[in-house]
């Protein structure tokens, strides 16, 4: 089956809603989820978006904030733009319905609530690297909020379709002299019915990548199942140009416990005052950075590395049991239940915490309107390397970023639904001689395989001995999982296993060439930071 729109979306995070909602007043929006639709990063974000919205902050703090998380690779201009037109976002995501925190009257527990659309009276949180209270938050189920307001406000505009349950498998591109420049163009996506089985052909004049990250391309990891890197495999396999992949962040403090899945312990629980310790209750941060428990995530993950590899203890604690119970209980009411669900009280006792892999702030390499290099294809949100994050992300400008750029790209992509844009023909999915598997044991160990040496391998600490044995692995695994994927029929197991080991190689390559440490890329054999010849993106 063949369907046409002017914007074809894949993804239902907050980036591809917002672009969605934006865009659907220029022309018909398909909009593709392979889960259900509020299954995606955006919804389990705890944090917040940060934003410049009190006196006592500046627009400059926040990019001085920003660069120096960065580490050098940050994109002075595109800072600068993303932080500037913040507030602006905050305040049209208030109009699409969502509501955040308001501040304390006072001590009393029950003035602090949600449901304000004053953004003067906002209350603002602070996490780590942060030199400011500016985080927006609506206690810390901030993600659930805003998915849901996006959803209720997409389904109230009739010009976007939703299809839960399809899984994108490769995007269409035409090589052809069109619009009086060479190069390929992008017309859509073939994508997987996964209830049906059935593969269908998605035709748009602008395709738009919002399918965040690759946080399962690692054994432990902050991300929920669906974060297996489509969008980024999908755009290097169709020639885009992809940049700062080495640049992994991973989250210092997921909670320890064999059935917890890495669940997040939010940063914003150090933003009130946790401190992290030894399992002897020693804090050891102030022994890192002169920030201490708020230092960025890079130092903070690595930090607790050491410990754990010096002392050979299998945790670190994170301790805020110094605040009132009832602050706590209604700052945290997601996370306080949750730690309770598995025998941790955080108001009487520190919670055990490990990193877990969480953000790349690589990517699709896009410009400052969310093109990438490849023509009517845009990418948003954790997908795109737009170079607001540079080396590494400062916490909750993530979905700042994702809004920004929403807005600017749907202003840059609005022509593109011009009725004389013809869309050429395109042939329908053809299966060969694909056969069902009847050995599905074959993708299950690859995955396993595959998560578990880039754990080793390509994790928080790295050494060229480390990379070389995974860069073998994976051009290895690559050929048996590309063999299998031409034999068999697709499947949607199939389609994460063969973008988690496009995404994994990408990771490898970058973090071969770049010869320093920086930020998120720490190599043992490099560790100094070598700002004459590496203070520059990394691009394949």
């Amino acid at each position: 089956m063949e369907i046409k729109s002017d914007f074809l979306i894949i993804g239902s995070g907050i980036a591809g809603l917002s672009f969605a909602l934006k865009a659907a007043k220029f022309g018909n929006v398909s909009l593709v989820t392979k889960r259900e639709k509020w299954e995606s990063a955006t919804f389990y974000a705890q944090g917040g978006i940060a934003s410049v919205l009190s006196a006592e902050d500046s627009f400059e703090a926040h990019i001085k904030d920003t660069i120096e998380a960065g580490a050098g690779l940050c994109h002075p201009d595109i800072v600068e733009m993303v932080v500037r037109d913040g507030p602006n976002r905050i305040r049209e995501l208030m109009e699409f319905g969502a509501s955040f925190s308001k501040r304390m009257a006072d001590s009393r527990a029950k003035d602090f609530g949600v449901g304000v659309n004053n953004i003067e009276e906002l209350d603002l949180g602070k996490e780590g690297g942060h030199s400011k209270r500016r985080i927006v938050h609506a206690k810390d189920m901030t993600g659930q909020e805003i998915e849901e307001a996006l959803l209720k406000a997409v389904k109230a505009e009739g010009k976007i379709t939703i299809y839960e349950n399809h899984i994108a498998i490769d995007l269409i591109t035409h090589s052809k002299f069109i619009e009086k420049l060479n190069g390929d163009t992008c017309w859509g996506a073939y994508i997987l019915n996964k209830k049906s089985g059935d593969v269908h052909t998605f035709l748009a004049k602008g395709t738009i990548l919002a399918t965040g990250g690759a946080g399962k391309v690692y054994l432990y990891t902050s991300n929920p199942d669906i974060a297996t890197g489509d969008g980024i495999a999908m755009a290097y396999r169709a020639g885009a140009s992809i940049a700062n992949m080495e640049f992994i962040q991973f989250h210092p403090t997921c909670l320890y416990h064999p059935k917890a899945k890495s669940f997040l312990i939010s940063e914003a629980v150090r933003g009130e005052g946790g401190i992290l310790r030894l399992k002897d209750g020693t804090p050891f941060m102030t022994s890192y950075h002169p920030m201490k428990d708020l230092a960025p995530r890079d130092i903070v993950a690595r930090a607790i590395d050491f410990e754990l590899k010096k002392s050979g203890a299998e945790c670190v604690y994170l301790d805020i049991t110094d605040k009132d119970p009832a602050f706590i209980k209604t700052r945290f009411p997601n996370l306080y239940e949750k730690c309770l669900s598995f025998g941790f009280d955080i108001t009487e006792t520190p919670v055990p915490v490990v990193p877990a892999a969480h953000y790349i702030c690589g990517g699709v390499l896009t410009n400052d309107c969310g093109e990438s290099s490849i023509k009517r294809l845009f990418a948003i949100g954790e997908t795109a390397c737009t170079g607001l994050h540079g080396a590494n992300r400062l916490a909750s400008n993530s979905l700042l970023e994702a809004l920004v750029f929403a807005n600017r790209t749907c202003i840059k992509a609005q022509g593109l639904a011009a009725k004389d844009a013809a869309i050429p023909r395109i042939p329908a999915w053809r299966t060969g001689g694909a056969v069902n598997s009847d050995e599905a044991v074959i993708i299950s160990q690859n995955w396993d395989e595959v998560r578990r040496f880039m754990w080793n391998y390509v994790g928080i600490a790295r050494s060229n001995k480390r990379l070389d044995r995974a860069h073998r692995r994976i051009e290895n695994l690559r050929a048996e999982i590309n063999e299998y994927y031409w034999n068999f029929t697709v499947t949607s197991d199939l389609l994460e296993l063969r973008n988690i080991a496009t995404v994994a190689e990408l990771i490898i390559k970058c973090a071969m060439l770049r010869k320093e440490s920086r930020g998120l890329h720490y190599n043992i054999d490099y560790p100094e930071t070598d700002d004459k010849n590496w203070k520059r993106d990394t691009i394949i």
